[in-house]
């Protein structure tokens, strides 16, 4: 059986209230009657995979080839500390 929202009975713990104009209401509950869904169940779902596209974006770093070149062999072969990081680093310690 494949598994979906349908099919799943999970505790709903949190409420979420909107306040919007009657014209969007009324698009809103368009929308939700083409995908076949009640208005809650289609917000609850089209927010929700609007927030994840959002948070993806920003937890998520995408690199040309040359830039994950650059990074990967940092992370394999890095430099040795120089003086600054060497004397930063003493600092730190100290205030731990």
């Amino acid at each position: 059986m494949k598994v979906s929202s349908q099919n799943l009975k999970i505790k709903k713990e949190s409420r979420l209230q909107v306040r919007i104009d009657d014209s969007s209401y009324q698009v809103l509950e368009r929308a939700a009657r083409y995908k076949n869904e009640t208005l809650s169940r289609f917000i609850r779902n089209e927010s929700l995979r609007a927030a994840q596209k959002i948070v993806q974006k920003h937890e998520h770093q995408k690199l040309s080839d040359v830039d994950w070149t650059i990074f990967f062999n940092a992370l394999i072969s890095p430099d040795l500390p120089n003086e600054n990081l060497k004397k930063a680093f003493a600092r730190f310690k100290e205030n731990k």
